[in-house]
């Protein structure tokens, strides 16, 4: 049964993974690109701030960072352990893979750190705001960037999948680790 989902998997990301063209590469190989990605986070920061000042914007910071960074290294950890080759370097299908500027990332990618950091922002500064446009647009940011890894040939879809529940996850339990510090009014007690 497991092969059968690994083979649905390679397949899907054959479909989804192709050239649109010279633009598109570009296009898709920045947007997977950590630095373009820094006036949305400073923008990010800056609103954090004007809602909740200084003290919320480092609380938040403390407890967004410590999400991104457990994401992160639990990436690598399923990389390690859990090792499922990337498809620009699985044997079966490496030669039918788009890849953009010969970059093939390395080996292994069983849950992707892009989609998990990327949706742990995401859900974070989405519960934060609580705007509707904004909401909507951050998880478009979000899916956009985890496409991105499939256009590139970085990850299959189930990379993608798991790097998502782990983001929407950490970036979840942050924000309630973040509210029940900074959020809630802290009770007086009485004498």
């Amino acid at each position: 049964m497991w092969q059968d989902i690994l083979h649905a998997d390679q397949q899907l990301l054959l479909a989804l993974n192709g050239s649109w063209g010279s633009g598109w590469d570009t296009f898709f190989y920045w947007i997977s690109s950590k630095i373009i990605w820094i006036p949305l986070y400073i923008a990010i920061l800056w609103a954090a701030w004007r809602q909740t000042g200084w003290k919320g914007l480092l609380w938040m910071l403390l407890c967004l960072g410590i999400a991104i960074i457990a994401a992160d290294q639990i990436c690598n950890l399923f990389k390690d352990y859990v090792p499922k080759f990337r498809p620009s370097h699985n044997p079966d299908i490496q030669a039918q893979v788009h890849i953009v500027n010969d970059y093939r990332g390395g080996l292994y990618g069983t849950v992707s750190a892009h989609a998990a950091i990327s949706f742990t922002i995401a859900t974070f500064s989405c519960l934060l705001f609580r705007k509707r446009w904004y909401s909507i647009a951050i998880f478009a940011w979000a899916l956009l960037v985890a496409y991105s890894r499939i256009y590139l040939g970085m990850h299959f879809p189930l990379d993608l999948f798991f790097g998502t529940l782990l983001g929407i996850t950490l970036g979840y339990v942050s924000f309630r680790t973040y509210a029940r510090i900074f959020l809630t009014p802290r009770k007086t007690v009485l004498p």
